[in-house]
């Protein structure tokens, strides 16, 4: 989705955009990903070769700076020749799931970019690691708080980087948004609305199915919301009150349609958040502070997201560079190999989250508040 409305007031051209450039100058949310002389690379294997590989993860890894496509590992035989003849990957740097461990005597690849269903995240995060291989999996980072800290143990065992795709950490425009909430340029956070849905279609498809999905709407789409409250405010949510709600019970038999939910923070903030599997037009963060309101909507799509923010009856647009998201992302994991730097989208990340959305469906099972328990 598109929008291409005009600027209304450059109004905050003295403030923010000042604090903009100074974040900039002192090496702050817009960084070089590396350093200017480091030209290595560093050879990615996409475990899972379906829509997201195929339209957006390989696309990016054509456009990274420091990483770069090196193995394919996919449960498709069929795709084996398709993906070789298109990347030029050769036979020997091509895997299956049943002879993944022999990626540990491959010396092409760095990284493990783990995009399976849900439920096989902690078992190739695990598996990677013991390869001897850092590793990139996709969110959420897996169905259950547990298998979360099982796969932070075992990439800390084999001294191997574990870092999870919240490609919107690291895009232009909510990296903007964060330091605008830091610095209160806008005053302090007061109250927060955010949500994140689509219409889903084929009813056979994975997502749907609770064994390897987990969950529906919450945990496919939702979490960007929840993401976005958490580095909004800076802090983690001390309860949550959900309620879901399903229209087809045949289609969503097995996981959720709809849900709404309220997270408190320590501050006093209160977002409301929305996910949902029965409709389009949900893709939208609008945070209330004290002097006027920091808004994005699209907010999480994969370009084309747009920013607006107002002091007062002042309102305008904030233009920024649009970027491949993954290609950001993954030149980000490089720097944090390469520099030996933790990541800030770390398996810890992935773990608060997942803390969180056990406590929403606890808090559907119950209908009462639930407390989010580290």
């Amino acid at each position: 989705m598109k929008h291409n409305q005009a600027t209304r007031r450059d109004f905050l051209s003295t403030t923010v955009s000042a604090g903009i450039a100074a974040g900039m100058a002192n090496g702050g949310f817009f960084e070089s990903p590396l350093h200017a002389n480091e030209t290595k690379k560093l050879g990615v294997a996409l475990v899972g070769l379906g829509s997201l590989s195929t339209n957006q993860i390989a696309p990016g890894l054509l456009h990274s700076s420091h990483c770069k496509l090196a193995a394919i590992v996919t449960g498709t035989p069929a795709k084996e020749s398709v993906w070789a003849a298109k990347y030029g990957i050769a036979k020997d740097h091509i895997y299956n799931y049943e002879s993944f461990e022999k990626i540990a005597s491959d010396d092409s690849i760095d990284i493990v970019y783990v995009v399976l269903p849900n439920s096989m995240h902690a078992e190739f995060t695990i598996r990677a690691a013991k390869a001897g291989k850092h590793v990139l999996c996709e969110k959420p980072m897996a169905n259950t708080a547990e298998e979360c800290r099982e796969m932070i143990a075992a990439c800390k065992k084999a001294d191997r980087k574990l870092a999870i795709g919240y490609r919107c950490q690291y895009e232009p425009h909510h990296l903007y948004c964060m330091n605008l909430a830091k610095t209160k340029e806008l005053g302090a956070i007061k109250h927060i609305e955010a949500g994140f849905g689509f219409k889903i279609g084929d009813p056979t498809q994975w997502r749907l199915k609770k064994k390897l999905a987990g969950g529906g709407a919450l945990m496919d789409v939702g979490i960007y919301a929840l993401q976005a409250c958490r580095y909004l405010t800076g802090e983690e949510p001390v309860s949550v009150i959900a309620q879901e709600t399903k229209t087809d019970a045949v289609k969503f038999a097995e996981v959720d349609e709809s849900i709404a939910w309220m997270m408190k923070f320590p501050s006093g903030v209160v977002a409301h958040c929305t996910t949902t599997y029965s409709l389009n037009g949900i893709n939208r963060f609008h945070a209330t502070t004290e002097n006027g309101y920091i808004r994005m909507d699209p907010a999480y799509s994969y370009n084309d997201n747009r920013l607006e923010t107002a002091r007062g009856t002042s309102r305008g647009e904030t233009k920024l560079a649009q970027v491949d998201q993954f290609a950001t992302e993954m030149d980000e994991f490089a720097k944090c190999i390469l520099e030996n730097k933790p990541s800030k989208v770390s398996g810890e990340e992935g773990l608060k989250d997942m803390l969180v959305v056990e406590a929403i469906y606890d808090s559907i099972k119950t209908g009462a508040s639930v407390r989010v328990v580290a």
